[in-house]
């Protein structure tokens, strides 16, 4: 087993990170998965407030947390469709493609390597 390259990839095969709004079959799916979704709570919403009109008083927690899921289920909906999660927000910067040598990584390269050619080394031996 040979030593992993940890040297940088080439500055040409990075790709941009995609910004705006989903398209296509990725902006379906997360549009029936948000419809999906506020079925299901309107759904339990109704369940909760019959069983709380019907004494059971714990389902009034119920009743109030549903329409939140909901609500939260449709903030996330907008964030992803919008392309909120893939920017970069204003003030951060992104890391440079400058590494800085690590002497501790870079030893222990060199060490990983003089014992994969000292056991290839003995492996021929015993050939």
């Amino acid at each position: 087993m040979s030593a992993p390259d940890l040297s940088p990839p080439a500055s040409g095969a990075r790709q941009a990170p995609r910004t705006g709004r989903l398209t296509g079959s990725a902006a379906l799916r997360l549009h029936l998965t948000l419809a999906l979704g506020l079925a299901a709570s309107a759904a339990a919403f109704v369940i909760e407030v019959f069983r709380a009109l019907g004494g059971n008083t714990l389902s009034w927690v119920y009743v109030v947390e549903w329409p939140m899921l909901a609500a939260f289920g449709t903030y996330m909906w907008w964030s992803l469709f919008t392309g909120r999660d893939r920017r970069t927000p204003p003030g951060s910067s992104r890391p440079s493609a400058e590494v800085v040598p690590d002497e501790k990584l870079e030893a222990w390269t060199r060490y990983v390597r003089e014992l994969e050619e000292a056991d290839g080394e003995a492996g021929n031996r015993s050939l």
